[in-house]
């Protein structure tokens, strides 16, 4: 790790040129770190020189004083042969000594700084930070047409671009305030979560602290079987779909009238799902009823689908078991569409991934939904590009050794990526490194309420970031997180979210939207050994990873033997 470790009871030592401050931790758990000024004017950048930084030649090609935000900085831009863009600013006053690259979602393809549920880190807000992103090697393209014949473009968005933007800023930043970062940290959400996994288990010195939310990393199961069953398990033997989103708001009523109180309060939300008893057949029409109160026999099936996630014809499950929690209904208007002949996004997701990312040097610009099998033959010749595009290793021995600090988030009601992958990888990472060495670097945080990175009716804004700073720099050990709803600027809603398998319950007294009134429980059961049991659990796994080069306009991956391209097509 090229940073320094800082702790309050020790004095701090330098690497090369870092300075770390011993002048103690800041209220909110961080190193005092004295502010640096930089050596060089903002417009001298395009001009250091920067070969042999990483593996290929890097072009700044402009850099400006930009006064907008809490405080100047100096935007640089620039590409990283051949093609990712980074976009970097650097404080002209105040820079506190520490890094934050930003992770990109989806399939990326531009180059813009946001941090996320980090934005309301102390040290962001004041604009003390260095900070850069990538677009992870091509631009635009939402469709994935980019990685048509473009194979390095692939290795870019599969784990290189973040690792090579990493190289660069620091470099850049070394020359820029005349001596490299104390701390550098990474946070990112969806596709940026996978990013941030695939920092700790390929590169595991880039970065001091992760914060991997919601993380794709399950990346080719998650855009393939996951988002196609969502679509066409809603539809009839006619192409039709059989639930409308109108339909939703009463299922959410539905659930919530079965397990809100589960918790200890009526809130609008389940502090976990998998306590939920819901059977959807209890709100199939009885004769005479009102249809818009209730459901038919073939909907309230898709509901149950719904939850359940993909499966072959003989039941075996193609994803993790529970794709959708009950309590997330409100947002599955991301693959249940308002009417007929709407194309969901989900569709949307299945078709740009699989016509040319998901099977390697294999495009198919006419794929559609009705051509992916649900099968297992067909799941394991699918999933042959995990070896690469997935961030599942759970073996992060090198990362902790580094000392790096891991906090892995996600929402219960997210509506794109289940909550069931975090937990699977969490999972499979104290199984694999021990619980004891698992928690000495790593936390699990599941926030209730919450949607897709954010948003939901739960309290839905809160910072992943200062936790890890603070374990990263002093060594305090993250703790609860408060969560916030707000409305039009107002705090209308607090509460606290603890490390997984800790939640939080109302003590019984003041009002249940204030945090200080909710305390810390641990529940007494916990998933079945088999919670985590499907077609593809052995994915969380170490050693079928490979590292791919371009060779005649081709992917090769070595090794090219794992036990996943051993497959056979049997369960």
């Amino acid at each position: 790790m090229l940073a320094v470790l800082v702790v309050p009871t020790a004095s701090a030592s330098s690497a090369g040129d870092v300075e770390s401050s011993r002048r103690g931790v800041t209220a909110e758990g961080l190193a005092d770190l004295p502010a640096v000024k930089p050596v060089r004017d903002c417009t001298d950048v395009p001009n250091l020189e920067l070969s042999g930084v990483t593996d290929a030649p890097v072009t700044i090609s402009s850099a400006k004083v930009v006064t907008t935000g809490a405080a100047p900085y100096c935007e640089v831009r620039g590409t990283i042969a051949p093609a990712n863009t980074i976009v970097m600013r650097l404080p002209i006053n105040g820079w506190t000594q520490r890094y934050v690259q930003t992770g990109c979602g989806g399939l990326c393809g531009s180059a813009n700084i946001n941090y996320g549920q980090a934005s309301t880190c102390p040290v962001v807000q004041d604009g003390t930070v260095a900070s850069a992103t990538t677009d992870m090697g091509h631009q635009g393209q939402n469709d994935g047409s980019w990685a048509l014949n473009n194979p390095q473009a692939q290795i870019d968005f599969a784990y290189r671009g973040v690792h090579v933007t990493s190289q660069v800023a620091k470099a850049v930043i070394t020359k820029f305030y005349g001596r490299r970062p104390a701390y550098s940290y990474f946070t990112g959400c969806s596709d940026g979560g996978r990013e941030a996994l695939m920092e700790a288990q390929r590169y595991p010195d880039d970065f001091d602290g992760i914060a991997a939310g919601a993380p794709a990393n399950n990346m080719v199961v998650q855009n393939t079987f996951h988002h196609a069953w969502n679509v066409l398990t809603n539809k009839d033997k006619d192409g039709s779909y059989i639930l409308l989103a109108d339909k939703l708001p009463l299922i959410h009523q539905a659930v919530l009238d079965k397990c809100d109180a589960l918790d200890g309060v009526t809130d609008g939300i389940l502090d976990d799902p998998r306590n939920c008893d819901f059977d959807p057949k209890t709100l199939v029409c009885t004769t005479g009823q009102d249809a818009s109160t209730c459901l038919t026999t073939a909907q309230a099936a898709v509901v149950q689908r719904l939850h359940d996630g993909a499966t072959d014809a003989k039941g075996r499950k193609l994803e993790l078991a529970i794709s959708h929690e009950w309590g997330s209904e409100l947002e599955w208007t991301l693959f249940v569409p308002t009417a007929q002949g709407q194309t969901v996004a989900s569709e949307n997701f299945v078709t740009s991934f699989t016509r040319y990312l998901a099977y390697t040097n294999a495009a198919n610009p006419g794929f559609q939904l009705s051509d992916l099998d649900f099968t297992v033959e067909s799941f394991w010749n699918t999933v042959q590009s995990s070896s690469y595009l997935a961030a599942m290793d759970p073996d992060l021995g090198a990362y902790a050794k580094s000392g790096g600090k891991l906090l892995l988030w996600h929402g219960w009601n997210d509506q794109h990526i289940s909550p069931q992958g975090t937990l699977a990888y969490y999972d499979a990472l104290r199984r694999t490194m021990g619980t004891k060495t698992a928690d000495r670097f790593a936390k699990l945080y599941m926030f209730p309420g919450v949607a897709h990175c954010g948003g939901g009716n739960g309290p839905n804004t809160f910072d992943v970031l200062t936790p890890v700073m603070a374990w990263a720099e002093t060594a305090t050990k993250p703790g609860k997180i408060v969560a916030s709803n707000i409305t039009n600027g107002t705090v209308t809603r607090t509460r606290p979210v603890y490390p997984y398998p800790k939640v939080a319950r109302y003590d019984g007294t003041g009002s249940v939207d204030d945090a200080a009134n909710f305390e810390l429980y641990t529940p007494s059961t916990r998933p079945g050994a088999d919670a985590y049991n499907w077609l593809g659990k052995r994915l969380y796994s170490h050693g079928y990873q490979t590292w791919c080069k371009v060779v005649n306009g081709k992917l090769v991956c070595r090794p090219t033997r794992t036990w996943l391209t051993e497959r056979d097509g049997t369960a």
